[in-house]
């Protein structure tokens, strides 16, 4: 009798040991969870571009950059909208990668061969307005 007691106090402190292992794991994942949410970075800045196809190539070259959560760029708007981990990117970097795929942002030009390499339809007017103003960018730091 003495023996089964004891094996079963013993089973009830690994049990509730093991609860609070558990516990422990869980706070510790939500804690990570907070700080990424909190190092992200939201940002609006303008590029130029004419369709479906522009909007697939400069939402990709966004999304190389390591860091970027989101990107999705407004047709209409000539607006890319950006969600990034500011310790791990840069809004410089993200206006780089954008140019370097052909198309002008509002702080970077898109080099001759870069821009001549896009398919006839995304060879846009190097003039057009974008919404934002020229070089302005919305940055939102959370």
């Amino acid at each position: 009798m003495r023996k089964a007691m004891m094996a079963v106090t013993l089973m009830a402190a690994l049990a509730w040991t093991s609860c609070k292992q558990e516990a422990k794991k869980e706070d510790s994942k939500d804690v990570k969870k907070e700080v990424v949410a909190s190092s992200m970075t939201k940002a609006n800045f303008g590029v130029r571009g004419n369709c479906g196809m522009c909007k697939n190539t400069i939402e990709t070259a966004a999304k190389s950059i390591d860091g970027v959560a989101e990107a999705t760029w407004d047709k209409a708007k000539k607006e890319l909208q950006v969600s990034f981990d500011g310790a791990k990117t840069d809004l410089a970097a993200l206006h780089k990668a954008v140019a370097e795929s052909g198309y002008d942002t509002d702080k970077m030009v898109a080099g001759e061969e870069a821009y001549s390499n896009l398919a006839g339809c995304c060879q846009y007017d190097r003039t057009m307005k974008m919404s934002l103003k020229e070089g302005e960018t919305t940055e939102n730091t959370h």
